[in-house]
């Protein structure tokens, strides 16, 4: 016979009128627990009566929490609700583990409301076990439905870190860097920056050794121990994702020089024919501006020489020789070379800054002929780069606020910053001998407030002032400029900012991306 609302109040009063002598009152409390196979009125009492007599019957257990259970997976949204607030009340002992997994399977809702109940239970019990309720969580990541481990990997990477550190202590970082490990093993590029934020957002991992054991982990990722096939567009994506999950943990304690030395070794001789699995990107440029981030970074080399010279080639490449000129001292074609100032920027900036290490390297280790070579390139290159300045500066001259934000002059403003960075860097290199003691900041990273207060005009860091206050020299007497030059095009478009790889890299979803680690059960290759 069917438990009535009548028979669920009834022997909710036995027990509550029991007191110490609720484990005598077992059938009681059974009635309770069948009233999950009543109507919808049973069910919604039933939910909110089982979990408050729960701990006085430890030889039900087993049958209440499946009984709570069945109650979560309803077709009744309402009763699903009720049942899911409560389940955290089971939360006890060794029960934790079995709730959290729970839990976690039960993200796989499309309703709004049950899916943020299911988020507020996992919080709850966070507090009452962390360890147990990231057992639970990482049990479903490691071996669940596809579904469930991608929400429950969001689930890791937005709400960790909102957790206090009284919940989050150091043994439970560890935990999660260690489970998080095992994950790595076989993930996608989005599962792979998602799991990333989780990890570096871990307060024992705040400090230089937890960085560079952070580092350690995307080396890992990064397979820099083998060799690059640029024609593969996820082993080119890879490397990207791999690269920008590092960026923000080098520093002058944490080095590049790993990811600094394989981009020498194996990008830069690859890099026209490196292939991008977002065909609307300039891959090239997008490893160009990740090598000139790392580079201040970059720690002692093995084969420092080497790679400088890899750079120094690949400069020369785009840094074109003046078109040759006929008798009457014009130009033998009408059509100047174009400029690449955008690529110019970052293999400049990194050349310079591997050139410290090796100051030398312009004066001995390169022929004179080939050091001739350079100096045409690079006078016919600034010569251009004058007149490109002069032009943005006269079209952006008196334009402030509201007209500075138009798309015309914020690529204007953002050529202006790249040609005042390589005019910076060209006049240290002019130097005899070469220096390298002038520092700029890359066109696409924010100005330093240092640099902006430093400037001498206003208008210093919306013009591109490359965060040097030198005064302007020209880098060649005037008589020496060419009066029938016609200003360079260079390469600027809407797409010189940065560009954000987490939104673009690895569309294919979870078929493709991570290596050919072919071990998971759901499709998945990596």
């Amino acid at each position: 016979m069917a438990v009535t609302i009548e028979d669920l109040y009834r022997n909710y009063g036995i027990l509550a009128d029991a007191k110490d002598n609720l484990s005598t009152h077992k059938d009681a409390y059974q009635v309770i627990l069948d009233g999950v196979k009543g109507g919808p009125k049973e069910k919604r009492l039933a939910a909110q009566f089982i979990p408050k007599f729960f701990s006085s019957f430890p030889e039900l257990a087993d049958a209440a929490i499946n009984a709570q259970l069945d109650l979560c997976e309803d077709e009744d949204v309402s009763i699903r609700r009720q049942a899911i607030k409560e389940l955290p009340r089971f939360a006890t002992g060794e029960n934790i583990l079995r709730v959290a997994d729970i839990l976690t399977q039960l993200l796989q809702t499309d309703d709004t409301a049950e899916f943020n109940q299911v988020n507020a239970a996992l919080i709850s019990i966070f507090k009452i076990d962390a360890r147990g309720t990231l057992g639970g969580l990482f049990s479903q990541v490691l071996q669940g439905e596809d579904i469930v481990r991608e929400r429950a990997i969001k689930f890791l990477s937005t709400k960790l870190k909102t957790l206090p550190e009284d919940v989050m202590t150091k043994e439970v970082d560890e935990y999660v860097f260690a489970e998080t490990k095992k994950v790595l093993e076989d993930v996608t590029g989005e599962e792979f920056v998602l799991l990333m934020r989780v990890v570096s957002g871990l307060r024992a991992l705040q400090t230089v050794h937890g960085r560079q054991q952070l580092v350690e982990l995307v080396v890992e990722q990064a397979f820099l121990e083998q060799a690059l096939n640029p024609a593969d567009p996820d082993t080119v994506d890879r490397l990207m994702q791999c690269t920008r999950q590092a960026l923000p943990l080098f520093s002058k304690n944490v080095h590049s020089t790993r990811f600094v030395t394989y981009f020498c070794e194996h990008v830069l001789p690859n890099l026209s024919i490196l292939t991008s699995p977002v065909a609307e990107v300039d891959i090239q440029l997008e490893v160009l501006k990740l090598l000139a981030e790392m580079s201040p970074f970059c720690g002692d080399m093995d084969k420092l020489e080497a790679n400088v010279n890899m750079l120094f080639t690949k400069l020369l490449e785009f840094m074109p020789l003046p078109p040759e000129e006929v008798e009457n001292g014009e130009n033998s074609t009408s059509e100047e070379p174009k400029l690449q100032f955008s690529y110019v920027e970052c293999l400049l900036y990194s050349f310079h800054q591997l050139g410290k290490k090796l100051p030398d390297f312009l004066l001995d280790k390169v022929d004179a002929e080939r050091i001739k070579d350079f100096k045409i390139r690079l006078q016919y290159f600034a010569r251009g780069l004058q007149v490109y300045i002069r032009q943005l500066r006269v079209a952006l001259q008196g334009k402030t606020g509201d007209a500075l934000k138009t798309d015309e002059n914020k690529i204007k403003v953002v050529a202006l910053k790249i040609t005042n960075n390589i005019n910076v860097l060209i006049k240290d290199l002019f130097h005899n001998p070469p220096s390298y003691k002038s520092t700029v900041t890359l066109s696409w990273k924010p100005v330093q407030k240092a640099e902006a207060v430093a400037a001498k005009r206003p208008s210093a860091e919306e013009m591109g002032s490359g965060g040097s206050t030198k005064k302007q020299i020209s880098p060649l007497p005037r008589r020496d400029a060419r009066q029938i030059y016609n200003p360079p095009s260079g390469k600027y478009s809407a797409t010189i900012g940065n560009f954000n790889y987490e939104r673009g890299g690895f569309r294919g979803g979870r078929g493709r991306g991570f290596g050919a680690r072919g071990n998971r059960s759901r499709g998945r290759i990596y």
